[in-house]
């Protein structure tokens, strides 16, 4: 099997089109028809069933879209490792959300880099969900992602527990001033899906306020900045402020433990054995964890 078919096939999942899927895979239509044609033989079952209007799989083609992601990682993986025998080399994706970007990659990625230079390695900043998905569809390696987890494919390891807190203009003098206002809350937050707007959320509607504005911004940096300004409060992990930002002109406040820890998992595909770079990412960073506890 040709395993340039399955990614072809995989363009036309992604865009029920063969003109696009042909498009994306840079040839053109007719070969496009041909490779499928080549795999439906190969399988002995139409992949596809096709209209004028649209293009939807058959029960055939549902059965192979759920291996074929798997058997072109694992092709790919094993071209690497034989090619990289004696010395570790090629490509690593990693996923995180952005706090993690800020406070744990830069010190990993050097530390990895020093020890394994053959290794390129790729970050992705995204929301928890968006990780999640991408690890489980062979898109990313593994994702440092909040806890908890608990879905099926998926080992998580334990990162690091953090302390959450509330920032708020400097003229807040308490929680309660925030609870009792009458006007609607603003809340400074990244888009839906934010483990931290979650959080946030929850938080207000543990204390009975239902009317919030949130005020959308998509970097910490904006977040801060927004709080400083005086146009509504946040809630970030407390060592971002502490080491980045503890000069700025804001109050932070405690909140209960419940809402106020957060625990950061590793999360990687337990379905297949993880490659050589991946083995050697994990173990370079329990070895940053373990000098960090002595």
């Amino acid at each position: 099997m040709n395993t340039n078919d399955l990614k072809i096939f995989e363009a036309v999942i992604k865009h029920y089109s063969f003109t696009k899927a042909a498009e994306t895979m840079f040839t053109v239509q007719s070969n496009v028809t041909a490779r499928i044609k080549n795999l439906e033989e190969e399988f002995g079952a139409p992949l596809f069933i096709r209209n004028a209007r649209k293009i939807t799989l058959t029960p055939a083609g549902e059965i192979l879209s759920r291996y074929s992601k798997q058997m072109i990682h694992l092709v790919e993986e094993a071209r690497n490792e034989i090619q990289s025998a004696d010395s570790l080399s090629g490509h690593l994706k990693i996923g995180c959300i952005e706090t993690t970007m800020v406070l744990k990659v830069p010190d990993l990625l050097n530390r990895f880099a020093d020890i394994h230079p053959g290794v390129d390695l790729e970050f992705k900043s995204a929301m928890r969900a968006d990780l999640i998905k991408d690890v489980l569809n062979y898109t990313l390696d593994a994702a440092f992602v909040p806890a908890p987890i608990s879905i099926a494919g998926l080992n998580s390891e334990p990162v690091s527990e953090d302390e959450l807190i509330i920032l708020a203009p400097t003229k807040t003098e308490s929680l309660q001033a925030v609870q009792g206002q009458q006007a609607p809350v603003k809340i400074i937050v990244f888009d839906e899906g934010c483990v931290f707007r979650t959080r946030l959320e929850s938080w207000l509607s543990a204390h009975g306020i239902i009317q919030y504005k949130p005020l959308v911004v998509n970097s910490l940096e904006g977040v801060v900045n927004f709080v400083e300004a005086g146009l509504g409060i946040s809630l970030l992990p407390a060592e971002i402020i502490e080491r980045y930002y503890s000069e700025r002109n804001i109050k932070t406040f405690a909140i209960a433990e419940a809402l106020g820890r957060m625990s950061t998992v590793l999360i990687s595909r337990n379905n297949v054995a993880p490659t050589k770079a991946l083995n050697e990412f994990i173990n370079v960073f329990r070895a940053g964890l373990a000098s960090l506890a002595v």
